[in-house]
């Protein structure tokens, strides 16, 4: 059973910057495509990033590009997501979210393929 653990969330002042970390266990790592959402109050639930699992080729929604990194280490079963010069905007739940499929580009930024889903991190940008 593949399970997913977020964490570095956390409060940020605007301008500032958070790295989040997605720890998987039940399966390697390298074997699953792998994506963050985010879900801002009141708000539905959003594409940030993924990346494939084969490729590691990356997509990101596209008012994040530039702002936001997401990466893989494999040996460490870990996926990241590095988000800089933060704004008030970016203040929401962040999911870690995974699916052992290989999928198509165009299909990467739609939850309903990716089958397992962490808990969430809390990200607060303000002053």
């Amino acid at each position: 059973q593949v399970q997913l653990l977020e964490s570095g969330g956390g409060l940020v002042q605007p301008g500032g910057s958070l790295r989040l970390s997605c720890v998987v266990t039940g399966r390697a790592s390298s074997g699953l495509t792998m994506a963050w959402f985010r879900q801002p109050p009141g708000k539905d639930r959003e594409f940030v990033a993924a990346v494939k699992r084969s490729s590691n080729m990356s997509s990101y929604k596209n008012s994040l590009k530039g702002r936001f990194t997401v990466s893989r280490d494999n040996a460490k079963n870990t996926l990241y997501l590095q988000m800089n010069s933060l704004e008030s905007e970016d203040t929401a739940a962040y999911y870690c979210a995974a699916t052992t499929g290989s999928l198509i580009t165009s299909s990467l930024a739609v939850d309903q393929w990716y089958d397992y889903w962490g808990q969430g991190t809390q990200v607060t940008v303000s002053s």
